[in-house]
């Protein structure tokens, strides 16, 4: 995605990671022009992710990230576009406070950190992009994906983390998040809380809860309620173990083929 003015002068690094301060390291700080091209890629980053996502309106703005606590991970190609570079892709997380169930029908409370938005632009899909800058968020956290949460992922997503990491299995929810099995493994991590809810998170065979999951929307503020609830069949993936433990969400081969895609990604082989 190219601009009018020198992308490499806005995103020093590869990988930029901006949150409400819209700064991209030293350059940008202090300087309103820099900031407001900065809000502009933005700004454009999201209406692409919309059209590609078919939603009525963007999830992803320059307004949107200085009032929420999200970070944006900012890719780009530095050497395009005679030298000014342009702009790969997003990918925006943040961590939400959930109302969940187990795959007991346990209800429980709990704060992942979650994908909200991605995108690569279309002209550049197929090409790593995206397994880069997937690892690096992983690695800039510190976690493991089976411990995220996913805000109506689309079915291109949903095949992207079957593929690379090996999600297939999904627990089933009244709100639109999708979380896979291991998610629940980690309580402490992910600030798990069991709670006793009233109804529409009513036991996951009851009457009540079939009705209320026809009629449900999330229960997380600053979602889009305008995309469809996500689909999960637990299918197997190429390279993946359906048998796997919850106890090793990943097979060893999935790690093995995420080490080795981010090894490349920092000796500069994309």
């Amino acid at each position: 995605m190219e601009f009018p003015f020198d992308i490499n002068q806005l995103f020093s690094e590869r990988i930029s990671v901006l949150d409400q301060t819209l700064v991209a390291g030293r350059k940008s700080a202090g300087r309103p022009d820099l900031q407001a091209h900065i809000a502009t890629v933005i700004d454009e980053l999201g209406r692409a992710s919309a059209r590609a996502q078919q939603l009525t309106a963007p999830i992803t703005s320059a307004s949107k990230l200085q009032t929420q606590k999200h970070q944006l991970y900012l890719l780009k190609d530095g050497e395009s576009s005679g030298g000014r570079g342009v702009v790969v892709g997003f990918l925006k997380v943040g961590y939400k406070k959930l109302f969940l169930l187990d795959r007991q029908g346990v209800h429980v409370e709990a704060e992942p950190l979650c994908v909200l938005d991605f995108y690569i632009a279309e002209n550049l899909q197929r090409n790593g992009y995206g397994l880069e800058l997937f690892n690096f968020m992983l690695q800039h956290k510190n976690l493991e994906p089976v411990l995220m949460a996913y805000d109506r992922p689309s079915p291109k997503f949903l095949s992207f983390l079957a593929k690379h990491y090996c999600l297939t299995q999904s627990v089933p929810q009244v709100n639109n998040f999708v979380v896979f099995e291991g998610f629940f493994l980690n309580r402490a991590g992910n600030f798990f809380e069991q709670k006793t809810l009233p109804w529409p998170f009513a036991p996951p065979h009851s009457p009540q809860r079939s009705v209320a999951s026809q009629w449900s929307k999330s229960l997380s503020v600053g979602c889009s309620p305008s995309r469809a609830p996500p689909r999960v069949t637990p299918t197997s993936s190429p390279g993946c173990n359906r048998n796997q433990s919850p106890q090793s969400p990943l097979s060893d081969r999935c790690r093995a083929r995420r080490t080795s895609s981010l090894n490349r990604s920092q000796l500069g082989f994309h």
